[in-house]
C-alpha cells in the first residue's frame, strides 16, 4: 500500500531526532569550555534555553511557515497552525512511510540548534532578554522562511533544483553569516586583544565535539527519512569527512603553528561535520575525503583572516559554520552523483556543470537574505530592549549578572 507506515524507517527516525536533539547541548558544552569560567553557565544556557524556545515555536506556527502548504514559494502557509492537521498519518510530500508528527518533530531539533550555533558570535556580552527576543524572531523570519525555500514543496530553491541534504544553506550558511552581523553590531568584548580570553576547559569543548560528531550521524543519516542505503552512505561520508578535517585542520595547524592542537582537532571534525551536511546524500567517500580536506583547510585560514580583521565572532561561528556551510553547498554541484541518489542530480565531475550554479546562485540568495534579516532584527532588538549588557555587567560576568548563579564555586 503507498503511504504506508513502515515500522524500521518511524524508528529509525526516533533515534534521529533524539541524536540531533542531543546535539543542541552538545553545542552548549563545545561552546562552553571556550568562554572564560565567569561566563560558563550563560553560555550553556543560549543552547539549552534554545531547545525550549523553539521548540514551542516550531509547533506553534514555526513547522507551519516552513513546511505548510506553499504560498507563491515563499514561505508556508498557516494551515498547520498548532500542528493543525498535522497527525500520525504520512505525509507523501515529505516522508510518506513515517507518521507526519515523526517528520515534523525530526525537523524541530534542527529548527531549535541553528539559531543556537549563532550564540557563539556574541558570548560573552550580549543581555539574555535580547537573546530571548532575537532568536525568536531570527528563527520566525529567517530560519523558517530559507527552510521552506529549499525544503518545502513548491519552494522556489527546491524548484530551482538546489542540492541541501541536511542542511548547510538552511542550517548552517544562515547561521554563520548572522553571526557574524552579530559580531559586528554588538562590537567587541571589553578588553578584546588586550585581556587574555583562552577558553577555561578545552575538555569541555572536545566533549561537545565529540558528542556533536555523534549526534551529526542523526543529522545526516536520518536526513534520508528511511532505514536504507541511502541513509548508510550518508553515515559513512558523514564520519569520513569529519575525519578527514580534523586530520587536516590539526596538520595545517601543525605546520603554521609548530604544535598539533587538540582544540584544532576538535574545531577541524566540526568544520568537516558542517561541510558535508548538505552533500552526504549525494557524493561518495572519495568525494566526502576531498571535502573533509577542503573544510580543515578553508575554515581554518577563515578563521584567521578573522583574527587578522579583529571582528570578535567570539567562538568562530562564521569561519567553521559560515565558511564550512559554503564550501559544502558548492561541493554538492562538484561532486553529486545520482549513481549515489537517483533523486538528486549530477554535478561538474558528472558531466552537469549547471548544478554548480544552481548551488552557487543557492548561497548567494541565503548569504544575502541572512545578513540583511539578521541585522535589521538586531537593530530592532537594540532599540526595543537594548542587546549589550552594561560595562560592569560584563566585567563582573554573564552568570552572575544575568542569571544570579555561578558553575563552579571554587
Amino acid at each position: 500500500m503507498p503511504n504506508e507506515i513502515n515500522t524500521g524507517d518511524t524508528a529509525w527516525i526516533l533515534i534521529s531526532t533524539a541524536l540531533v536533539m542531543l546535539m543542541t547541548p552538545a553545542l552548549g558544552f563545545f561552546y562552553g569550555g571556550l568562554v572564560r569560567k565567569k561566563n560558563v553557565l550563560a553560555t550553556i544556557m543560549h543552547s539549552f534555553f534554545m531547545l525550549a524556545l523553539i521548540s514551542v515555536q516550531w509547533v506553534l506556527w514555526g513547522y507551519s511557515l516552513a513546511f505548510g502548504p506553499d504560498k507563491g514559494g515563499i514561505i508556508g502557509g498557516l494551515e498547520w497552525l498548532g500542528l493543525s492537521g498535522v497527525g500520525t498519518a504520512p505525509n507523501p510530500d515529505y516522508a510518506p512511510t513515517i507518521p507526519h508528527q515523526a517528520f515534523m518533530i525530526y525537523q524541530a531539533m534542527f529548527a531549535v540548534i541553528t539559531p543556537a550555533l549563532i550564540t557563539g558570535a556574541f558570548a560573552e556580552r550580549k543581555r539574555f532578554k535580547a537573546f530571548v527576543l532575537f532568536s525568536l524572531l531570527w528563527a520566525t523570519f529567517v530560519y523558517d522562511p530559507i527552510a521552506h525555500w529549499v525544503w518545502g514543496v513548491g519552494g522556489w530553491l527546491r524548484a530551482l533544483g538546489a542540492l541541501d541534504f541536511a542542511g548547510g544553506t538552511v542550517v548552517h550558511i544562515s547561521s554563520g553569516v548572522s553571526a557574524a552581523v552579530a559580531a559586528l553590531v554588538l562590537g567587541r568584548r571589553l578588553g578584546f586583544g588586550k585581556e587574555p580570553m583562552d577558553p577555561h576547559d578545552v575538555t569541555m569543548t572536545v566533549l561537545g565535539a565529540g558528542l556533536l560528531w555523534f549526534g551529526w550521524f542523526g543529522f545526516n543519516a536520518g536526513s534520508a527519512l528511511a532505514a536504507g542505503e541511502l541513509a548508510v552512505n550518508a553515515f559513512v561520508v558523514t564520519n569520513t569527512a569529519a575525519a578527514m578535517a580534523a586530520l587536516t585542520w590539526m596538520t595545517v595547524g601543525w605546520a603554521h603553528q609548530g604544535r598539533p592542537s587538540v582544540l584544532g582537532s576538535a574545531a577541524g571534525a566540526v568544520a568537516g561535520l558542517v561541510a558535508i551536511t548538505p552533500a552526504a546524500g549525494f557524493v561518495n567517500v572519495p568525494a566526502a575525503i576531498v571535502i573533509g580536506m577542503g573544510a580543515g583547510v578553508f575554515c581554518y585560514w577563515a578563521i584567521h583572516l578573522k583574527t587578522r580583521l579583529r571582528i570578535d565572532d567570539a567562538l568562530d561561528v562564521w569561519g567553521v559554520h559560515g565558511i564550512g556551510g559554503i564550501w559544502g553547498a558548492l561541493a554538492a554541484g562538484i561532486f553529486a552523483t545520482t549513481a549515489v541518489n537517483a533523486a538528486g542530480a549530477n554535478g561538474l565531475l558528472y558531466g552537469n556543470p549547471r548544478q554548480l550554479l544552481i548551488q552557487l546562485a543557492a548561497v548567494t540568495v541565503v548569504v544575502t537574505y541572512s545578513i540583511v534579516v539578521t541585522w535589521v532584527i538586531l537593530k530592532v532588538v537594540d532599540l526595543t530592549v537594548g542587546l549589550r549588557v552594561k560595562e560592569h555587567e560584563e566585567r563582573e560576568g554573564l552568570d552572575t549578572s544575568q542569571h544570579g548563579e555561578v558553575a563552579y564555586q571554587i
